[in-house]
């Protein structure tokens, strides 16, 4: 293996490695802190004060992944959604980004089969669900706008700091901040996924496909319309989209 393709394929693994963690990470915490036969649920009765501490902890997930050194020699992606607006503003070629994704969605298919396999009664559980992202009795209408909404935040909010100077140094916590967020109000109505790699990797583990389509949808649409009102409305200059502290 020649060189030029060995740090290729050192890149692609890290994407993989980013979700892989991620999703090991997403369904660990809520089997801990949500499953009904464990400690935490047994004595905190609240689910918006469940989702919070959820969402703290993987707020430091997050935040771990995109100031790793693996995760800053890839760009930390980890979502087809990040790398299609690298592809757009030319910071990756298309073969390198299609097999971003193909990787994105190994990797994160990986870390939830890992954890599946660990702890497959607790994952299993109807409480915990494979952390599958699917529709609230709200309906998929209110899911497909809320998962746009919450894409295209996340989105503007990394693309307008890491476009300021004095902001780009906190991309890395801004975006931490706003998964702990998501999770704690936006989670209910559509699991809050964000990715479509995510939602794969607990749809194909669990066998549940429940429109699934929307998670293939909103997010990269959302994420296409955040990187159009920070340049043509907010009138940034456009570099990079990579998600750590650099």
């Amino acid at each position: 293996m020649n060189s030029l393709l060995k740090n290729k394929l050192i890149l692609y693994c890290c994407e993989a490695l980013g979700l892989g963690i991620f999703m090991f990470s997403a369904t660990f915490f809520d089997v801990l802190i949500d499953h009904p036969d464990l400690f935490i649920r047994e004595h905190i009765h609240s689910a918006i004060i469940r989702r919070s501490i959820i969402g703290f902890f993987m707020g430091l997930t997050a935040l771990y992944i995109l100031n790793s050194s693996f995760g800053k020699r890839s760009g930390a992606h980890i979502n087809p959604s990040v790398t299609l607006i690298q592809y757009r503003l030319g910071n990756i070629g298309s073969t390198d980004a299609l097999w971003y994704v193909v990787f994105q969605f190994i990797g994160g298919s990986m870390g939830m089969s890992l954890i599946y396999l660990i702890m497959p009664h607790l994952v299993a559980h109807p409480a915990i669900n494979y952390i599958v992202t699917k529709p609230s009795d709200a309906g998929i209408f209110v899911a497909l706008i809320l998962e746009f909404i919450i894409s295209f935040l996340l989105m503007t909010a990394v693309l307008y700091s890491n476009s300021t100077k004095k902001l780009s140094r906190y991309t890395a916590y801004f975006v931490a901040a706003l998964i702990a967020i998501f999770i704690t109000f936006e989670a209910p109505y559509s699991g809050m996924s964000m990715n479509p790699a995510r939602t794969f990797a607990s749809a194909i583990v669990a066998n549940q496909w429940n429109s699934f389509w929307l998670y293939y949808i909103a997010p990269p649409v959302g994420m296409v319309v955040a990187e159009l009102f920070v340049l043509k409305v907010l009138h940034k200059e456009l570099k990079r989209v990579t998600l750590h502290n650099d």
